[in-house]
């Protein structure tokens, strides 16, 4: 919908959805087969389409959508014969680090039939292998792990993710870079301007519906899922992945502790300052004028200002906004070590 006609839009964060529903789903059917071997097939199927939609992510004579000399996951448009990088830093260049799974050894020896497929592809089809992390075994856990970015490419869009002039807020992670507050996004299509520029709060167009979805808020379906791959790759890599948090501190984590410290920024949503005031989600509200009043009347908006944390949209998503009584669990250690 709006694009020129003829045009085709080869788009990041879709494709990486595509691929984390595959993974997603042949992790379920590898469970069940430990009940019901007949789901091994089924298992196979989606390693299948994984590695395959994985190749598209990564490979190809045009690389892709990965721009190696950005470090980062773009749309791209193609029209009369041309491809156009869309060199909008947004969600859609973090979500391919959300298509992360860990197969376990043990489990694949009894599965011959999906131990067969997968061995297939790595002996026979190295065009659609080379590009992705797969089937690296650690010493410590003999476990594999498949995703969309190699380990290079996932500390290159992490160096971005976690740098506080680009993704990550005091109350989580941005949608949009905030650099294209300053630097606008704009590209030129047979003679018309197109510009996306960071909005931290609602939008001020009506593209994307009447609200800002990847124009800068903070969301928490999207959030969540990234640190929930963070603890995946963690599980897999353990403290051999050390990155700087935030980007340019010399603070060094690994990435376990980097989703801890975005659970944290996503408290802060909720929380009162310890120097007295309103919680941030409450800004604007008209509910901060007496604070003892609301304390415990917290509303589950349906996103957040990039900036202040200030609660926009709807104020009844206890969906997916509830999910910060997760995030408080994991920072007090309620959850145990593991993916829950």
């Amino acid at each position: 919908k709006g694009l020129p006609e003829g045009a085709e839009l080869e788009q990041a964060d879709g494709t990486a959805w595509m691929a984390f529903y595959c993974g997603t789903m042949m992790s379920m059917a590898l469970e069940l087969a430990r009940h019901d071997r007949s789901y091994s097939d089924m298992a196979s199927k989606f390693l299948d389409h994984f590695i395959r939609i994985v190749d598209a992510m990564n490979g190809g004579e045009s690389g892709g959508l990965w721009d190696e000399d950005d470090g980062f996951y773009y749309d791209q448009l193609q029209i009369d014969g041309e491809t156009h990088p869309m060199r909008v830093k947004s969600l859609v260049g973090l979500l391919p680090l959300i298509a992360v799974e860990i197969l376990d050894e043990d489990l694949l020896a009894d599965l011959p039939g999906f131990r067969n497929r997968l061995e297939w592809f790595l002996n026979n089809r190295h065009d659609l292998v080379q590009h992705i992390t797969f089937c690296q075994t650690t010493k410590r856990h003999h476990r594999m792990l498949i995703s969309i970015p190699t380990q290079e490419r996932l500390e290159r869009v992490l160096e971005i993710l976690l740098d506080e002039s680009e993704f990550l807020s005091d109350f989580g992670i941005r949608s949009l870079s905030k650099k294209h507050e300053t630097e606008p996004f704009r590209v030129t299509v047979r003679g018309k301007e197109h510009t996306v520029a960071y909005v931290p709060g609602e939008s001020d167009s009506w593209m994307f519906g009447g609200n800002s979805n990847w124009r800068g808020p903070i969301w928490f379906p999207t959030s969540y899922l990234l640190i929930e791959a963070l603890q995946r790759y963690h599980e897999f890599y353990g403290d051999d992945i050390q990155v700087e948090c935030p980007t340019g501190s010399g603070v060094k984590m690994n990435l376990r502790e980097v989703a801890d410290e975005l659970n944290r920024r996503m408290s802060n949503i909720f929380s009162s300052p310890e120097q007295g005031g309103s919680r941030p989600c409450l800004r604007g509200s008209g509910m901060t004028s007496d604070e003892s009043l609301w304390q415990d009347q917290i509303l589950f908006y349906e996103y957040f200002n990039g900036d202040t944390g200030e609660g926009l949209g709807a104020s009844h998503q206890t969906g997916w906004t509830a999910l910060i009584a997760t995030c408080i669990e994991h920072l007090h250690g309620r959850i145990t070590e593991g993916v829950e």
